[in-house]
């Protein structure tokens, strides 16, 4: 009997040494990595494409750009397939050579991207970069939890104490030190080093009314009336004001933050094939649409615009004005000064 036991017990290891083996090994058509913003991409549209493809997808999330350029330069060659930077940080990747160029003869259906997005200054003639998702930094404030004569169409008014304790903002430093720039007249991808300080000072005292910093799901709070206003992306401002009837969305007059978010192929992707196929079926209107009704973001895809319902089409948080878009910029590299901004975020959240 013990004999017997002992077979039974190495035959069951061998089983379960070979299932871990073939798991490692992904679908049947191989792996894809993919390195994307957290609730950002629909499970459904994951499972849609390891169906249609045999290929296996193992998804990690990020918050914020830095973090992910962080985990990209400090993990081994060919950890991840796809990225998705955000424009600037597109051009910081192009820059450091981190970055496969994109074959867009692999893409069949780069065609449902609106031309409007094509070609930005950031990566010229998309050499690098498809566009994915963008949007801009909104205010969110409950109508019946603020002060009567609240007015969210300044960032000024989230400075005043009245917020003490009552905010959600994004954990985003380039967003948070940049609104603060703005708020004082001067540009959101500030430089100068004497304004720097200034915009330090002014910063200090928006710390006491933050509850939370949050790039993850800002919207939660708002939703559950924990916080009375936020500053927070469009994408999570839309699914807010869907969920909680006293929730309004202002633009600030100063200009907002805007982004464009990219699906990019590392240089040393091990799956760079699977990472073209992955991109050309996002890209597709239908999956498109699919992810756009669970994220709601400003959406470069005009075929997945055109059949999504008048909900999507008149939602304030995503089909932001036009004359709104020309007041807003976007982040931009600021070199050497970044070491400035980082000092700034330490004190900041010390």
């Amino acid at each position: 009997m013990k004999r017997i036991k002992k077979v039974l017990v190495i035959t069951m290891l061998g089983i379960f040494l070979f299932s871990l083996t073939s798991c490692g090994k992904g679908g049947k058509n191989g792996t894809l990595n993919l390195f994307i913003w957290t609730e950002y991409i629909p499970d459904s549209v994951i499972t849609g494409f390891e169906k249609e493809t045999g290929i296996d997808v193992q998804m990690q999330t990020y918050s914020n750009n830095e973090e992910m350029l962080a985990k990209v330069t400090g993990s081994t060659a060919g950890t991840y397939d796809i990225v998705c930077p955000s424009d600037y940080m597109v051009e910081n990747m192009i820059s450091q050579g981190l970055l496969l160029p994109m074959d867009q003869s692999k893409l069949t259906n780069i065609g449902n991207v609106d031309p409007a997005y094509l070609n930005p200054s950031y990566d010229p003639e998309n050499g690098y970069s498809i566009p994915y998702l963008g949007g801009a930094g909104v205010i969110v404030y409950n109508k019946s939890l603020v002060p009567a004569d609240a007015d969210f169409t300044t960032y000024a008014e989230l400075f005043k104490p009245a917020y003490k304790n009552n905010l959600v903002v994004l954990d985003d430093f380039r967003a948070i030190i940049g609104i603060t720039s703005l708020s004082m007249g001067y540009d959101m991808n500030e430089t100068d080093e004497a304004k720097l300080s200034e915009v330090n000072d002014k910063l200090a005292t928006l710390k006491p009314n933050i509850k939370s910093l949050d790039s993850d799901s800002p919207k939660t709070m708002m939703i559950t009336e924990e916080t009375s206003a936020g500053l927070f992306w469009s994408g999570e401002a839309a699914i807010a004001i869907g969920e909680n009837k006293d929730l309004a969305v202002a633009y600030p007059k100063e200009g907002m933050y805007l982004f464009l978010d990219n699906l990019c192929i590392t240089k040393d992707a091990k799956n760079a094939e699977n990472a073209y196929k992955f991109i050309d079926y996002v890209l597709k209107a239908e999956v498109n649409k699919e992810i756009v009704t669970e994220f709601p973001y400003l959406n470069p895809n005009k075929a997945g615009t055109a059949l999504m319902g008048e909900d999507y089409k008149n939602n304030p948080a995503i089909m932001i004005p036009s004359e709104e878009i020309a007041k807003g910029a976007y982040v931009k590299n600021i070199g050497k000064t970044i070491d400035i901004y980082s000092e700034m975020w330490a004190d900041f959240t010390k």
